[in-house]
């Protein structure tokens, strides 16, 4: 049968792309990394939700249902929500908010870091600064 595969613990044969076996229920895909993004078309708000049940393998109607009672304990849902909203990729193998944030105050940090912490003469002169981190008081 075409697209088909024997599951790994009970020999039966399912469907190739299956995240669980029908027969006995084992999970059989590991974590995949090509998985974990918010572009799926269930996806609503931002997509956390369906990314979750995407990757877990339960139904969005629980993942959802999840969200909501955790904002009932100390509005955790939505810090939950938000953060792996920044944490998780828009699309497969792509960057996430994150990562995008960081790596852009990291360039913004180094073109300020070298416009700033030393001294025009003492930069044209070769001279470099042992400390190159911002002085608290100030260029030396």
């Amino acid at each position: 049968m075409a697209g088909t595969k024997r599951c790994p613990y009970c020999a039966e044969e399912i469907q190739q792309e299956a995240v669980r076996c029908r027969y006995c229920r084992s999970r059989l895909a590991s974590f995949d990394l090509d998985r974990w993004h918010r572009s799926h078309p269930e996806a609503r708000l931002a997509g956390v939700c369906a990314a979750l049940a995407q990757v877990f393998a339960v139904p969005l109607a629980a993942v959802r249902l999840a969200f909501v009672v955790l904002t009932f304990f100390h509005l955790l849902g939505p810090l939950v929500y938000v953060s792996l909203w920044l944490v998780i990729p828009r699309r497969p193998g792509g960057e996430s908010l994150l990562e995008t944030l960081l790596r852009q105050a990291l360039h913004l940090a180094g073109s300020l870091r070298t416009g700033r912490s030393e001294p025009r003469a003492r930069r044209e002169n070769g001279h470099q600064d042992p400390m190159p981190f911002a002085h608290p008081w100030g260029d030396r």
